[in-house]
């Protein structure tokens, strides 16, 4: 999710669903180290409960991090062993770590001796052509007797030579039978349900045999999933706010981005594309939110236009008349 769940996304998810749990985008720990660190670790309160994913491989370095995450506010720090990138490959962490799981413990125990909230997990079923139940077993024990008790699980192999993270998404086959076998193994953790969920029905599905189900692509591109999410799956009120009225605030929370830190507003926007999704005119709605020949509008009447899905079009002609001829 690198790249798309930055803390104007995860605003527009939270307005949403108030109970599920939002991540952050991996944040290696050179970024944090020797970067800039409230460019990374900023969010606002009403964000709350995130949790911060790290990826690294250094005990002490996971230890520092973890230790900035929790003085940030965050409420969980979580170590991806899960990213087949190559980029993440060459820093030796992401889903290679796999290969070595007494070194995820050594993290794992650093980072738990460095902070007091729960440190977690996102890991894979393999690696490679490691098609083995007990190899993700094995992992799941070692790290686990670091102090780890929350696993995110996502059920297919990572494939670190010859596929791109786009098809280690989709090709390596989907083992969810492999996830109910670990909660059935090791009953006094947790374990999450990750990869291939695209439905509310999936989710309901997954969190008979586990304790909770991820979702990562399907929650960004089809967010009015979320909205279900407190009534259905936490037995509290659901959120009452209807589509409008989420876009409505998503404006005003452009104006106010703009005013403090000098945001655009289509950095924002673009985070809330599949708001309308399956609704008629959503195709156009989404267009005209994402027209790059509007940036320099105010957010509130590029809303209007959307929603009537017609500016975009009446720009273009204009642009193509005569300027005597646009002034008729």
């Amino acid at each position: 999710m690198l790249d798309l769940t930055d803390r104007h996304c995860r605003h527009f998810h939270r307005l949403l669903t108030k109970r599920a749990l939002l991540y952050t985008e991996m944040v290696t720990t050179g970024a944090l180290l020797h970067g800039d660190v409230p460019r990374h670790l900023r969010h606002d309160e009403d964000e709350a409960p995130v949790a911060l994913q790290l990826g690294g491989s250094d005990p002490a370095e996971l230890a520092q991090c973890a230790r900035l995450g929790e003085q940030w506010g965050y409420t969980e720090i979580n170590l991806n062993c899960g990213c087949p990138s190559e980029r993440v490959q060459r820093g030796a962490f992401g889903a290679s770590l796999m290969q070595a799981p007494h070194r995820v413990a050594e993290c794992v125990a650093a980072m738990c001796d460095a902070v007091s909230v729960p440190v977690t997990v996102k890991h894979r079923i393999g690696i490679d052509k490691i098609e083995s139940y007990d190899f993700v077993r094995d992992f799941v024990g070692t790290v686990h007797e670091a102090g780890c008790h929350t696993f995110i699980v996502h059920a297919r192999n990572a494939w670190l030579q010859g596929l791109c993270p786009a098809q280690n998404r989709s090709i390596p086959p989907l083992r969810p039978q492999w996830v109910y076998q670990l909660k059935r193994e090791f009953p006094q953790l947790c374990i999450v349900l990750n990869g291939g969920v695209t439905t509310n029905e999936e989710v309901r599905m997954h969190l008979d045999p586990v304790d909770g189900v991820m979702l990562g692509r399907a929650a960004y591109r089809y967010p009015w999933l979320l909205h279900e999410w407190d009534g259905a799956f936490f037995g509290t009120q659901p959120r009452t706010l209807d589509r409008d009225a989420i876009e409505r605030q998503m404006v005003e929370y452009m104006h106010r981005q703009a005013r403090e830190n000098g945001t655009p507003w289509p950095s924002i926007a673009r985070h809330m594309l599949g708001l309308r999704h399956g609704l008629p005119a959503a195709r156009r709605w989404r267009q005209v939110w994402g027209d790059a020949s509007l940036r320099q509008e105010a957010p509130e009447r590029v809303m209007e236009w959307a929603r009537i899905g017609v500016l975009p079009v009446r720009q273009t002609a204009l642009a193509k008349m005569p300027p005597a001829a646009q002034q008729l």
